[in-house]
C-alpha cells in the first residue's frame, strides 16, 4: 500500500518531519512526501491557504499512490482534492476529529497562531464534531518555529495542552502538523492523551484504500 503526504507548503523540513513521523506510526508502510514548492513558507489562516490550493491540486494530479494525505492542519484544498482524486484523499485535521470520536474523547486543539483559529473552527463546524471540541487555542508560536521544535517550544507548547485539559479536553489535538515529530515528548512532558493528525491520518488512509480496494 502507498500513502503520499502532499505539504501545502514550501517548507521542505515540514514535510521530511511529517513523512518520518507517518513513517513510525505505520511501518512497512511506502509512505512518501511532496512539498508545494509555489506554495507559502508556512500556512496561517485562510489567505495562506488560499494561496496554496493550485499547488496542492496540481500535486494531487499528478499522483500515483493508493491514498493521499493533505499535510496541513487546516486542511487546505482537502475537498477540492477529494473532487478531483481517483483515489482517498485525507486531510490531517479531519482525521484528528475522526479520531477523537473514534477514542470517545472530547478534545481541544492547540495549534500554532491566532488566524489560524477561525479556519479550524469553521472546519470543525462544518465536519460535524463542534460538539466534541472544547475549544481550539492559539500557541502564539508561528509554524516555522514550531518546525524547529527547540526547547522554549515544546515547553511553550506543554503548558498551552495543560491548559487545554484543564479547560476541559480529555485529550488533545495538535493543532499544527509542524507538531507530528514532537508528540513522544509533549506526552511525556504533560501526560496528556495527545492526537497527532499525521499519525492519525496514516492509519486511516489504509484503512480506506483498503475498504475501496
Amino acid at each position: 500500500m502507498r500513502l503520499l503526504y502532499i505539504n501545502p507548503n514550501a517548507t521542505v523540513s515540514m514535510t521530511d518531519g511529517i513523512v518520518a513521523a507517518a513513517r513510525a506510526a505505520c511501518p512497512g508502510t511506502e509512505i512518501t512526501g511532496v512539498t508545494n514548492t509555489e506554495g507559502p513558507p508556512s500556512i496561517e489562516g485562510a489567505e495562506d491557504g488560499e494561496r496554496a490550493v493550485p499547488g496542492v491540486l496540481a500535486r494531487v494530479a499528478e499522483a500515483q499512490t493508493d491514498a493521499i494525505v493533505i499535510a496541513c492542519f487546516d486542511d487546505t484544498g482537502l475537498a477540492q482534492a477529494q473532487a478531483v482524486a481517483r483515489v482517498p484523499v485525507l486531510g490531517i485535521g479531519q482525521a484528528s476529529y475522526l479520531m477523537a470520536a473514534m477514542l470517545g474523547k472530547r478534545f481541544g486543539v492547540v495549534t500554532s497562531v491566532q488566524a489560524a483559529v477561525p479556519v479550524i473552527e469553521g472546519n470543525i463546524g462544518a465536519s460535524g464534531f463542534a460538539g466534541l471540541c472544547s475549544g481550539v487555542r492559539a500557541s502564539g508560536l508561528a509554524v516555522l518555529d514550531i518546525d524547529e521544535g527547540t526547547e522554549a517550544v515544546r515547553a511553550h507548547l506543554a503548558a498551552e495542552i495543560l491548559r487545554a485539559r484543564d479547560g476541559g479536553a480529555e485529550a488533545v489535538v495538535l493543532g499544527c502538523a509542524g507538531m507530528a515529530p514532537l508528540r513522544s515528548d509533549l506526552a511525556a512532558r504533560t501526560g496528556v492523551p495527545l492526537i497527532d493528525g499525521v499519525a492519525a491520518s496514516a492509519h486511516l488512509a489504509l484503512a480506506a484504500a483498503g475498504y475501496l480496494g
